[in-house]
């Protein structure tokens, strides 16, 4: 059997025939002290800014009626 090694390099290898590439993406640690106190505080300032908006929320409006009878 091959080492753990060799394989992730074929299987890797694979992607790049396909036309893949590898790329590497950092994100927020949802585990982070603080990090729901900022969510917090951002999602009340976007609500905030919204409900100001009055072509957001005629949009909104539009964008409700056009869903009716969908299944």
């Amino acid at each position: 059997m091959a080492s753990i090694t060799t394989r992730v390099k074929q299987h890797r290898d694979r992607l790049r025939r396909a036309g893949l590439r590898p790329i590497q993406i950092w994100v927020p640690d949802t585990r982070a002290e603080g990090f729901l106190d900022e969510c917090r505080k951002q999602s009340l300032l976007v609500a905030s800014a919204d409900k100001d908006d009055a072509e957001l929320s005629e949009m909104m409006e539009n964008a409700l009626t056009d869903i009716e009878g969908w299944e």
